[in-house]
């Protein structure tokens, strides 16, 4: 059976109750914590004290993704705090190998990120200094937003070359992901799956994280 990891995303949780929402998922892979600064994306949300604050508390591994400018320079803090994987946008960081680099030496997974509309084969050299690479399915900012299939074929590129390269590096998608969308991302080769309101928006978000894992790996390219 296809590995699949699923990764709720806090932005759709409730803020004020962060540790609580936290133990709604417990039954996750990991956490998805979304830190934005209000100028690489037009929103700003929590930063490293809460961060800092959220791990102590969290049953499971946190995976940040930073959508930050300038992540060589605030990056390895997150990585140094105990974060399990840190990951960061091409779009933003000055030397990617350098920051890899560091964050693993921290002790995270080091992760890249790219935009819909980034070309994915300037990236793929950098294979062996990354654990995960995520394609984002929406424009990064906001939660809410409905997956573009226009990604797919990118993220099936991306997928061969990880399968040819032959190292473990995850292939993450954010935005959009639901019970209908995951199918499209899981047989397009993805394998950890961001999802907010398709986790939180349920009753019962523990069986809601089940069956997105069941799902994905039913249809998983493998």
């Amino acid at each position: 059976m296809s590995r699949c990891a699923i990764h709720p995303s806090i932005l759709s949780a409730d803020f004020a109750h962060l540790a609580d929402e936290l133990q709604r998922i417990s039954r996750a892979d990991a956490a998805h914590v979304d830190v934005m600064d209000n100028h690489f994306v037009p929103n700003l949300t929590l930063g490293l004290p809460v961060v800092e604050s959220l791990r102590k508390v969290s049953p499971v591994p946190l995976d940040m993704h930073l959508m930050i400018e300038d992540p060589d320079r605030w990056a390895p803090a997150y990585a140094e705090a105990g974060c399990a994987s840190v990951t960061f946008h091409a779009e933003a960081a000055t030397a990617p190998i350098k920051l890899a680099r560091e964050l693993r030496a921290a002790g995270a997974k080091a992760g890249l990120a790219v935009r819909p509309a980034t070309p994915i084969e300037s990236y793929l050299d950098l294979l062996p200094e990354l654990d995960m690479l995520l394609i984002m399915t929406v424009e990064p900012g906001f939660g809410g937003q409905k997956f573009l299939d226009v990604t797919l074929p990118k993220l099936r590129r991306a997928a061969n070359a990880v399968k040819a390269y032959g190292g473990t590096v995850a292939l993450q998608v954010d935005g959009g992901i639901t019970e209908e969308t995951i199918v499209r991302a899981a047989e397009a080769g993805a394998d950890t799956f961001v999802a907010g309101s398709a986790v939180y928006g349920k009753d019962d978000p523990s069986a809601a994280i089940d069956a997105l894992r069941e799902t994905a790996r039913a249809h998983r390219n493998a």
